[in-house]
C-alpha cells in the first residue's frame, strides 16, 4: 500500500510538470531538491539548503534560505537532457568556514565548455552571482575548487542554485564508472634487466646493489669489469663491498636462465653524490601510519620481494613515524626509556632489534629506511633528535640503516621565526652530520617546500625535499591534491630548473592499492584507474622518487601494472636526470615532455577536465622537427609515424604517455 501511494505521488508529480513544460512556461527547479548523493566532494556530504557543516548557509552575513553546501574539492555532474534554458545561483564561501585560509573558485562548464567562472574567492567576500544560458546542454558541470595549499576551511555554497527547465527534469549523476584496464604487458619470460643504469657511492662505505632483473628463475646473475673491492652473488644478484677508490666505473650486467641471457651497461660512480636517480621503494605510512611493527617491516621486505617489485628496480623499505619511545604514552607497546644512558634513541617495544631487522632487509638485497625529525617529538608525538642530532644519526648508521626521512613538525616550536636562515638550520645541521657517518644514508627533507625549499636542499645535504604537503592528509581529498599540487606547484615554481642527479623534487608518495582511510581500517584509493596512470605518468616524467604506499601484501594485478611497467619507469630513471615541464595547455588538457639520455623525448598528454577531450602535443612546443616515431609506454607497442603534431582522445582525469624519437633510429 505505501508502495502504491509513493508511487502514485511520483505519477502524479511528472505528470504536472511535463503538463507545465507542455504549457510553455519553465519551470523552477531548485538544485537542492535533487538527490544530492552523488556529488563529489573533499570532505564530508553535501548538503540541501545547508552549508556542508549543516548550519545555516551565509556568504558574507548573508544568509540564504535554499542552496547546496558542499567543500572543495566538489564536483555536481547534472544532466540536463537538453531541456533548461538558464542556470543562475550565488557562490561564495561560507561564512561556517570560520578560517582565513578558506579560498575557492567556482566553475560552470557545459558539455566540456567552460560558461562561467570566478576569480579567487575568500572568506568574507560579497556572494557573486552566476546567470547562464544553458540552452541545449546535455551535461553541465558545478565545480568548486581550491586555490592551493590543501582543501581545509574550504566551504562551498551555491546559494539559491536553480534551473529554469522547459524539458524533461534534470538530476544529479555520477561519473561513469571506470574499469581497471591493465595496460602493462606480462614481462616475457627471457631475462630481461631493468631499473636505473647508473648508481652512487661513496668511498669505503657499505655497497649493496640488487641486479634487478625479470624472468623465469632460476637466474644466474654476472657482471663483467666489475671494480676490485666489490662482489656479485651469482645466484642473487646481490653487488656487496666496498670501493676505497673514487672514480667511475663502467660494468656490464648479465643474467641468464634456461631461455637466453641478457647485457645490459650500468655505471657506477664512487664519490660524494649518492642519489643519482630517483628513490624508489615502499614506506608504511600511508596504510600503517601509527600501528607499523618490526613484523609488517619484514613482511613488508618480503613483499617487495615477492611481488616483484625488487626486480623491476624498487629498493628501499621505509619506516615512517612511530617506531621511537612516545614519551607519556598509557600504550605499553609505544613506552619505555626515550634513550639510553649514553643518550642513543631507544626503539619502542614493537620494534625490539633494529639491527636485526636492516640485516633481514638488507638479506633480501634491499635497502631499509627510517623517520625522524629535527624537533623534540615527532609528528604522532614519538621521541624526535632535537638536541640528540649526532647520536642519533650515529645511532641509525650502527644499527645499518640507508634512508632518513627528516620531519619539520615540533621543530616549529623552536625555530626563532619563518625567515630561510632558520628554515634551513636544522636540516643543514643533520645534513653535515649524514655526510660524516661511515655508510650511505639518502636523505629526505621533508619539510613540505617550506621557504621555497627546491633552492636549497641540496645544498644542505638532501637527495630529495618534498615540494607540497601532504598528498594523503585527507583520504578524500587525494585526487584534488593530485590535480591541483601535483600539477600547479611544479609549473607555478620551475620547479624542472631545481632537480636533479643527487637532489630531487619530491611530490609525496604513490597513493595506490590499499590506504589507511583514517578510520582504523583501509580502504581503496580514492583515485579513478584514470586518475591512477595519471598519478603515476606525472610522477616519472618530473622525475621524482617512486615509493610506494599502499599495502604492499595486498598487491593486486592492476596496481602492479601501475608499479612494475619498465619503459614509464625508464623515464623516472633515466641517467640524464632531466625532469620533465609542462610545455602547453589548452583549457584543461596539458602537455608535459621530459628529455631523454638517448636524445629522445618522453611525453605526457593529460587531460585535468571533466569530460573526454583531445589533447594535441605539437612539434614546435616540444622542440622538435620532422618524422617522429611514437611508442606508447604503458602499453609498450609503437604507434606510428607522425609528423608535426601528436593527437588522442583521453578521457577525464587520463593520460596518453609516450616516448618520441626522430624516424629511422
Amino acid at each position: 500500500m505505501n508502495t502504491f501511494k509513493l508511487f502514485s505521488i511520483a505519477a502524479v508529480l511528472s505528470a504536472v510538470f511535463a503538463a507545465t513544460c507542455l504549457a510553455g512556461e519553465p519551470e523552477v527547479v531548485w538544485i537542492s531538491t535533487l538527490d544530492l548523493s552523488p556529488i563529489v566532494q573533499g570532505w564530508g556530504t553535501a548538503q540541501a539548503d545547508k552549508a556542508v557543516t549543516g548550519k545555516p548557509m551565509a556568504i558574507a552575513g548573508r544568509k540564504f534560505e535554499r542552496g547546496v553546501g558542499t567543500h572543495a574539492e566538489s564536483l555536481v555532474r547534472l544532466n540536463l537532457h537538453g531541456g533548461a534554458t538558464t542556470f543562475s545561483a550565488f557562490v561564495g564561501v561560507d561564512d561556517n568556514a570560520g578560517n582565513a585560509q578558506a579560498s575557492l573558485r567556482f566553475k560552470v562548464v557545459g558539455d566540456g565548455r567552460t560558461l562561467w567562472k570566478s576569480g579567487d574567492m575568500r572568506l568574507g567576500q560579497a556572494a557573486e552571482k552566476v546567470e547562464v544560458d544553458v540552452k541545449g546542454v546535455q551535461t553541465l558541470l558545478l565545480l568548486a575548487n581550491s586555490t592551493g595549499g590543501g582543501i581545509a576551511f574550504d566551504h562551498a555554497d551555491w546559494a539559491e542554485a536553480k534551473l529554469l527547465v522547459t524539458g524533461s527534469r534534470p538530476e544529479i549523476i555520477r561519473p561513469e564508472p571506470e574499469p581497471q584496464v591493465i595496460l602493462t604487458p606480462k614481462s616475457p619470460p627471457t631475462p630481461r634487466i631493468n631499473g636505473a643504469r647508473i648508481f652512487g657511492a661513496r668511498p669505503g662505505h657499505p655497497f649493496l646493489f640488487t641486479i634487478p632483473v625479470t624472468g623465469d628463475r632460476p637466474m644466474r646473475y654476472g657482471v663483467e669489469d666489475l671494480p676490485a673491492g666489490l662482489v656479485v652473488d651469482p645466484a642473487t644478484g646481490q653487488i656487496t663491498g666496498r670501493l676505497e677508490q673514487a672514480g667511475e666505473y663502467t660494468v656490464y650486467f648479465t643474467a641468464s636462465n634456461h631461455l637466453g641471457q641478457a647485457r645490459r651497461k650500468f655505471k657506477i660512480v664512487c664519490g660524494d653524490t649518492l642519489a643519482l636517480t630517483p628513490h624508489m621503494g615502499w614506506n608504511s605510512w600511508y596504510v600503517w601510519e601509527g600501528h607499523v611493527t618490526d613484523r609488517i617491516m619484514r613482511e613488508a621486505a618480503d613483499a617487495m620481494v615477492a611481488s616483484g617489485m625488487r626486480d623491476h628496480g624498487y629498493q628501499y623499505v621505509n619506516i615512517d613515524d612511530c617506531w621511537s619511545v612516545k614519551p607519556g604514552s598509557d600504550d605499553a607497546s609505544l613506552a619505555g626509556e626515550p634513550r639510553d644512558a649514553q643518550g642513543r634513541i631507544n626503539s619502542n617495544p614493537r620494534f625490539p632489534d633494529m639491527k636485526a631487522l636492516t640485516d633481514y632487509i638488507h638479506s633480501l638485497g634491499l635497502k631499509a629506511g627510517t623517520y625522524t625529525g629535527p624537533g623534540p617529538r615527532t609528528c604522532a608525538g614519538h621521541e624526535a633528535a632535537f638536541g640528540h642530532e649526532e647520536a642519533d644519526a650515529r645511532r641509525y648508521a650502527e644499527w645499518g640503516f640507508d634512508f632518513l626521512k627528516y620531519d619539520w613538525c615540533s621543530y616549529g616550536d623552536k625555530a626563532k621565526d619563518n625567515s630561510l636562515p632558520e628554515l634551513q638550520k636544522p636540516y643543514r645541521l643533520m645534513g653535515d652530520i649524514l655526510r660524516r657517518q661511515d655508510r650511505d644514508l639518502v636523505y629526505n627533507l621533508c619539510q613540505y617546500g617550506m621557504g621555497d625549499v627546491w633552492h636549497w636542499g641540496k645544498a644542505v645535504g638532501g637527495q630529495s625535499w618534498r615540494t607540497a604537503g601532504d598528498l594523503g592528509g585527507s583520504f578524500e581529498g587525494i585526487p584534488a591534491a593530485l590535480f591541483r599540487d601535483g600539477f600547479d606547484v611544479y609549473t607555478r615554481n620551475e620547479l624542472y630548473k631545481y632537480g636533479g642527479p643527487g637532489g630531487w623534487n619530491d611530490p609525496d608518495y604513490l597513493l595506490l592499492g590499499f590506504l589507511s582511510n583514517w578510520k582504523g581500517g583501509t580502504a581503496p584509493t580514492p583515485l579513478t584507474p584514470n586518475e591512477q596512470y595519471s598519478h603515476v605518468s606525472l610522477w616519472s616524467l618530473v622525475a621524482a622518487p617512486l615509493i610506494f604506499s599502499g599495502d604492499i601484501k595486498r598487491l593486486d594485478p592492476f596496481t602492479a601494472n601501475l608499479l612494475n611497467n619498465d619503459e614509464v619507469i625508464d623515464v623516472d630513471q633515466d641517467p640524464l636526470g632531466k625532469p620533465g615541464r609542462r610545455v602547453a595547455q589548452e583549457n584543461e588538457t596539458e602537455v608535459w615532455a621530459k628529455d631523454m639520455e638517448d636524445g629522445s623525448k618522453a611525453i605526457g598528454l593529460f587531460n585535468r577536465g571533466e569530460m573526454l577531450a583531445e589533447v594535441t602535443a605539437k612539434w614546435s612546443d616540444l622542440g622538435l622537427t620532422g618524422r617522429q616515431k611514437a611508442r606508447d609506454l604503458w602499453r609498450q607497442q609503437d604507434v606510428g609515424t607522425f609528423q608535426e603534431a601528436f593527437h588522442a582522445k583521453v578521457p577525464r582525469h587520463g593520460v596518453v604517455m609516450l616516448r618520441l624519437q626522430p624516424a629511422g633510429k
